[in-house]
């Protein structure tokens, strides 16, 4: 006997999107996770999602979505210390499945094309884990990654702390270790990433994609 596992899809457009589109009319979101931990396959768990609206190289401050998550364990003090995030503030909060429903819901009313962070493998790691534990594939997570954006424009650099590319790109830092503070902090650093793209020649979806291939694997053409 076969048993067919559900999944869910991420409502995200980047199929639909001309590869001729230029940047200035594409809308991401960008997001980021917090967890228990880092071992968030096996043991970890999710504690808040963050993210927020760009459009073209403008930054939807006041459109954000954050909502805590219920990851029905206790938070070490470690994690309390690191993030803020405490037993109480998730007590009331919803379940990892029902956050990430509702994290979609929000996409897909922001006619997204793709999703972005920093070192999104991470985050990305976070959704499907927690879906995995409610036997949910996750499909058509489509993303782009600001390392890859930095290694094309600065290939220079060799670091992944968000913080610190911040300062070196001058943007804005919000709170750090908080899922919709570093959403921010990421969204800031990805519009002035897209406008040096802009500078250097670059206009399009197409172009954006080449760019940033090493996340970009699962893109069908």
């Amino acid at each position: 006997m076969f048993f067919q596992k559900r999944s869910i899809s991420c409502p995200l457009l980047y199929e639909k999107i001309p590869l001729s589109t230029i940047i200035d009319d594409l809308s991401f979101i960008v997001f980021d996770t917090e967890t228990t931990g880092f071992q968030v396959a096996t043991t970890d768990r999710l504690i808040e999602i963050g993210g927020v609206p760009v459009k073209g190289v403008k930054v939807m401050e006041n459109d954000r979505f954050q909502t805590y998550v219920n990851p029905e364990r206790q938070i070490s003090r470690e994690i309390i210390e690191l993030t803020s995030i405490t037993d109480e503030k998730v007590a009331g909060a919803p379940k990892a499945s029902e956050a990430i429903s509702d994290f979609f819901d929000y996409i897909e009313s922001h006619e997204t094309v793709c999703l972005v962070g920093h070192y999104v493998g991470f985050d990305h790691l976070v959704l499907k884990s927690e879906l995995k534990r409610e036997k949910l594939g996750l499909k058509k997570l489509f993303t782009i990654d600001t390392l890859d954006l930095i290694g094309f424009i600065a290939p220079s650099y060799d670091m992944r702390d968000l913080e610190r590319y911040a300062m070196a790109f001058g943007t804005r830092i919000y709170d750090r270790h908080s899922a919709i503070g570093d959403a921010l902090t990421t969204a800031y650093l990805f519009t002035e990433l897209l406008q040096q793209f802009k500078d250097r020649g670059y206009t399009t979806w197409g172009e954006l994609i080449k760019a940033t291939d090493s996340q970009m694997r699962s893109m069908q053409f």
